[in-house]
């Protein structure tokens, strides 16, 4: 039986912040119930079929008396999805990651130094989520997250994994092709590299971006938000259509990669999703499990950071200060930003390079454009700390500006050159071809990439204001453009000279643009 919806009008939607939105749900679809509840009962009856109540959006789970895993053997659950993530020490800490279609028992993870050796086995904890027929989706949902901690992990070792459960062993003979690997972060610095992008969907573009990903061998991923679109629209509003089916078939695809490769990721506008907690990340915590270091991992599991080798790397939710996508607009009360302050800090007398990475631009020139929130909260920090690179998505093509310094030009960095934040100022790129529709540049600005580089021209372009209007601006720092599907790719080196090499290819793997930043040079 289908599930009434129960979505919040468009026009008081768009008045809304998240946690007005997640408690609207929760009152009109509890009372929804009472009053069906309620009708069913003078009419002699219960109505068979409707959804149960409001659940926690990530709790331990046990399977239900009655329920699928007691009709249906556990050899006949298989999981899929798999996706890793680093802890808040790379070197010794890893999560596996995994979903299954029906509640399972006793789920754990085998791990062990050959594929053939998973000796020790680790508990998993399940984090069930249960969606109501909501806008655009006309049925109940129940998803089942599996998650699994590993510490003390040797640095600079690979390890082989099997995700299992009563009925299902990893280790047995049958089950062989299912076990994956990882590798953790090395002792002392060396040179390797990660990959990073946003904006990627469910599309074949966003397969074979990951293909050519995968070519790279990187250390881990960065995803810099809006994941899968399960909330199509992205306005932050119960009227956006939402899908929560989506997640099962992002996972399906990405997990050629993710079962080996981190993937770190962390929250924009489309990932807001109401139903689950008051700022909408309730799903994401069920989903994912990253390190916990942030200012607070319950209420904002997309900010972390971690140090891979001579790289300090920040995640950060731009929803909180976003001018152009308010409805998490200071849901941490200014806590978020306090704390960037005082991590660039510390980074940035223990590494060689700090790079963060979020979702809303701070410089583009395409259809979302700028957004003076993130310029206001966190861009004199980032001058403050010289950070190294800074990693967008939201617009979905490749942007990349010269060094911008006091929000100009400070110095060109056409393709192929050299730049030093210390002296010229921090490199912006927007990364965000993972693999969703792609977007243009305005009117008359043309691609300019390697290979087919355009004269250097002005862009008229705009910026968000706090009054969620479009300021124009005439900009001179957009570098170099490209309107297709792409990644990007950074070679970290080390030594007496350490250098970020940056690139960034194409789906079909050409370059179309690079880059190197060098501190002091």
């Amino acid at each position: 039986m289908d599930t009434p919806d129960v979505g919040i009008p468009e026009q008081l939607a768009r008045r809304m912040s998240m946690a007005e939105q997640h408690e609207y749900l929760r009152t009109k679809l509890t009372r929804r119930r009472a009053l069906t509840a309620a009708g069913a009962f003078a009419g002699g009856g219960l109505l068979a079929g409707c959804a149960s109540g409001p659940k926690s959006p990530a709790r331990v789970s046990t399977p239900r008396a009655g329920s699928a895993t007691g009709q249906v053997h556990g050899s006949a659950v298989t999981p899929f999805g798999r996706h890793l993530a680093f802890g808040a020490d790379p070197k010794t800490q890893m999560r596996i990651s995994w979903q299954v279609p029906l509640a399972v028992r006793k789920p754990y993870v085998r791990v062990g130094l050959t594929p053939w050796g998973l000796s020790r086995r680790i508990e998993a904890e399940v984090r069930d989520l249960h969606t109501p027929g909501l806008t655009g989706q006309r049925f109940a949902l129940d998803q089942y997250y599996l998650h699994a901690a590993l510490d003390n992990l040797r640095p600079g070792t690979t390890y082989y994994y099997g995700v299992g459960h009563d009925g299902f062993d990893p280790a047995s003979r049958e089950r062989h092709s299912t076990v994956g690997s990882f590798r953790t972060a090395p002792a002392r610095p060396e040179k390797f590299v990660f990959t990073a992008f946003g904006d990627q969907g469910v599309t074949p573009d966003a397969l074979a971006n990951d293909k050519v990903l995968l070519g790279r061998h990187p250390a881990f991923h960065l995803h810099a938000g809006d994941i899968c679109y399960a909330d199509s629209v992205g306005l932050g509003a119960q009227s956006d259509i939402y899908d929560p089916s989506a997640w099962d078939l992002f996972l399906r695809q990405t997990e050629s990669v993710a079962r080996t490769v981190p993937w770190m990721v962390t929250t924009g506008n489309h990932d807001m999703e109401a139903w689950y907690s008051p700022n909408g990340y309730g799903g994401q915590s069920a989903r994912w499990s990253l390190p916990d270091n942030g200012f607070d991992a319950r209420r904002a599991p997309g900010v972390y950071s971690f140090t891979y080798g001579n790289v300090g790397i920040v995640a950060l939710d731009a929803n909180d200060v976003s001018y152009e996508i308010p409805a998490n607009k200071g849901y941490t009360d200014g806590r978020q930003t306090a704390w960037l302050d005082r991590r660039l800090g510390e980074l940035r007398g223990s590494v060689d390079f700090v790079v963060v990475f979020f979702h809303h631009c701070a410089y583009s020139t395409s259809t979302h454009a700028s957004d003076g929130g993130v310029r206001d909260a966190w861009l004199p920090l980032f001058a403050k700390h010289q950070v190294d690179l800074v990693i967008n998505g939201h617009n979905h093509v490749y942007e990349r500006t010269d060094a911008v310094k006091d929000g100009r030009v400070g110095r060109p960095v056409p393709v192929g050159a050299s730049t030093d934040p210390t002296r010229d100022g921090i490199v912006y790129v927007t990364a965000g071809g993972a693999g969703k529709s792609l977007y243009r540049f305005p009117a008359g600005v043309k691609d300019s990439y390697e290979g087919k580089t355009t004269r250097h021209e002005p862009v008229r372009t705009f910026h968000w204001t706090k009054a969620r209007q479009q300021q124009h601006d005439t900009v001179e720092w957009s570098r170099v453009r490209y309107t297709g599907y792409s990644f990007l790719s950074v070679e970290a080196e080390t030594g007496a000279a350490p250098k970020l090499k940056v690139s960034a290819l194409a789906q079909d793997g050409r370059r179309i643009d690079y880059f190197e930043v060098r501190r002091g040079a």
